[in-house]
């Protein structure tokens, strides 16, 4: 896939509701290694009061939390889902998003962009943020 420019995002504005509002978090790719983005941006979200939810193909735990195989084993209540994958991937968690029917945000961190997952994601009433950092936009907002 050809990099790409987000034409679906939130707003500033909604960037800001987005992080005072959701409580839980489920970060797909966080990697148990600690020089990795995303355990650093997860650490850092649960060191702000948020639950994170690890989903990650090994491990048992990450950062204390139980590790998950996939979005669909999570039993309890997802607000948004954080993404550290390739932009291809993002079809098939937007498929699992909406089969849950929880997931209020769509998160895609920086330098991830699929515009088409991103519509449906936003059409199936998910908020969608595409190409930027929770972590970076959280402390813009909190600090």
């Amino acid at each position: 896939m050809e990099c790409e420019f987000p034409t679906i995002n939130a707003t500033n504005n909604e960037i800001k509701i987005i992080l005072d509002d959701v409580k839980t978090i489920a970060v797909l790719g966080l990697s148990p290694d600690a020089s990795k983005d995303s355990y650093r941006v997860a650490e850092y979200l649960k060191n702000a009061g948020y639950t994170i939810i690890p989903v990650y193909p090994k491990e048992d735990t990450i950062l204390g939390e139980k590790v998950y195989r996939s979005l669909g084993e999570i039993p309890f209540e997802v607000d948004m889902v954080n993404i550290f994958r390739k932009p291809d991937a993002l079809d098939a968690i937007t498929d699992a998003c909406i089969e849950r029917g929880d997931v209020k945000v769509f998160w895609a961190q920086k330098g991830i962009v699929n515009n088409e997952a991103a519509e449906r994601a936003r059409d199936a009433g998910m908020k969608v943020v595409q190409n930027h950092c929770s972590m970076v936009e959280h402390r813009l907002i909190h600090e």
